[in-house]
């Protein structure tokens, strides 16, 4: 295995297929000022905007591993909308609440941090102990 991939996109599209098949409306929460994130900005409020997922509301719904993507209608005017699924807030069951707040573990894990100076080839060894009896 290369690696561990990020939860978010799989969460999110798990979720999504749960609302829908109970017969309920999928809607997101997305940052709107985070980096990518192409949203209507007369629908944002607080920096945030809520966005409805379900086929009847989005055409070409694209819940890729990297970004979430499709067309909607807002006030009539077909808009096409872009966010990375890093700036995924939460998903919800517009009719029961339901749903799931990501947190940034859900983003993957960091990427790997280089080792402090002293421990860098060519370094004096760090001393152990030893459990005497």
């Amino acid at each position: 295995m290369t690696g561990v991939l990020p939860k978010r996109p799989f969460l999110l599209r798990a979720m999504h297929e749960w609302i829908s098949e109970c017969g309920h409306t999928p809607h997101v929460i997305v940052d709107a000022a985070h980096e990518g994130a192409e949203v209507p900005r007369a629908y944002v409020k607080d920096g945030k905007i809520v966005l409805n997922l379900s086929a009847g509301a989005t055409q070409r719904l694209k819940l890729g591993n990297d970004d979430v993507e499709f067309d909607a209608r807002f006030a009539g005017v077909v808009h096409h909308v872009r966010f990375p699924v890093s700036a995924v807030l939460g998903v919800y069951a517009r009719e029961t609440g339901e749903g799931m707040v990501f947190s940034e573990q859900d983003l993957g894990p960091d990427p790997p941090k280089r080792p402090p100076p002293a421990a860098e080839e060519g370094s004096p060894r760090r001393p152990q102990l030893k459990v005497v009896k």
